[in-house]
């Protein structure tokens, strides 16, 4: 029996909470453009945590180089470093069986240009599995993004707030605002759409642009404080999750105190030992 062609291969029918035996592709995501439906995102750094969100019915794992605030301890995401990048997206791909697996390139990885980039996206599809891969910039990286889905990796492209630049921006700021402004960002957008990036990610960006955005593109966006209009949102889990500490960015919203949780459950096991009460009898060998 003949095995179906690849334009004949079957294409998940609902992106969030779907089931199926294979994995989600770069053709299920078009797909749900094309039908209109709206999805969500996020970020995993270990196998335990993405295999929650794979049974939670996320179609898309984001392995971001936000490790570096909320997993490594740095400071920002300049640090992350290509081998711990690959360790950690490979973790995550051997605890999902559905989830599409999309790779960070970190900062000093692809910069260089299209060689740089296919260097370091081959590392993170051969020995880590991912799925995609996802670089920062616009018309700066289309070149990249060129070679990449030419040589058959998929690109998530991101523009607007890219973490790799907070030197260059002074910190964090909305991007977009202004008529010369918005009108760059949408430059930018069109440039990774035209080389080839399946999906666009658009951070901290008014709303009204990222709606702009969207509606230009044939490809779906990834917003992340970039309002309600994209056709996927995605948050960093342990900010969504309330583990993070300190203060958190406008478009964060807590669907749960992990963080008291946890503190919590530290200090009663803690106490148990202290007075005694832990180990008891059924947790005793003889």
């Amino acid at each position: 029996m003949t095995q179906p062609s690849p334009a004949q291969k079957p294409v998940a029918k609902s992106l969030y909470g779907g089931s199926g035996s294979r994995r989600i592709t770069v053709r299920d995501i078009a797909a749900a453009k094309e039908r209109g439906e709206k999805w969500p995102m996020l970020t995993a750094y270990d196998a335990m945590t993405a295999s929650v969100f794979d049974e939670a019915g996320i179609p898309v794992l984001l392995v971001g180089d936000s490790m570096g605030n909320c997993h490594l301890g740095y400071e920002s995401t300049v640090p992350v470093t290509l081998d711990e990048t690959v360790m950690l997206s490979a973790a995550v791909v051997r605890g999902t069986t559905r989830a599409l697996v999309v790779g960070d390139l970190p900062f000093g990885t692809y910069q260089e240009g299209p060689v740089q980039a296919l260097r370091s996206a081959t590392r993170l599809v051969k020995e880590a599995g991912v799925g995609a891969v996802k670089l920062e910039g616009g018309e700066r990286s289309a070149d990249q993004v060129e070679l990449l889905v030419s040589s058959g990796i998929p690109v998530m492209a991101h523009v607007g707030l890219t973490p790799q630049s907070v030197n260059a921006f002074g910190g964090y700021p909305v991007q977009g605002r202004g008529e010369e402004a918005a009108q760059q960002l949408l430059r930018d957008a069109k440039a990774v759409q035209d080389a080839g990036a399946f999906a666009v990610v658009l951070e901290a960006v008014p709303a009204e642009l990222a709606a702009e955005v969207t509606r230009s593109l044939a490809v779906p966006t990834v917003g992340i404080g970039a309002g309600s209009d994209c056709d996927a949102q995605v948050l960093v889990w342990t900010d969504m999750a309330g583990m993070t500490a300190g203060r958190l960015p406008k478009f964060v919203k807590q669907y749960l105190q992990m963080r008291e949780l946890l503190g919590g459950a530290a200090k009663a096991f803690a106490d148990e030992v202290v007075t005694g009460a832990f180990p008891a009898e059924p947790h005793t060998f003889h």
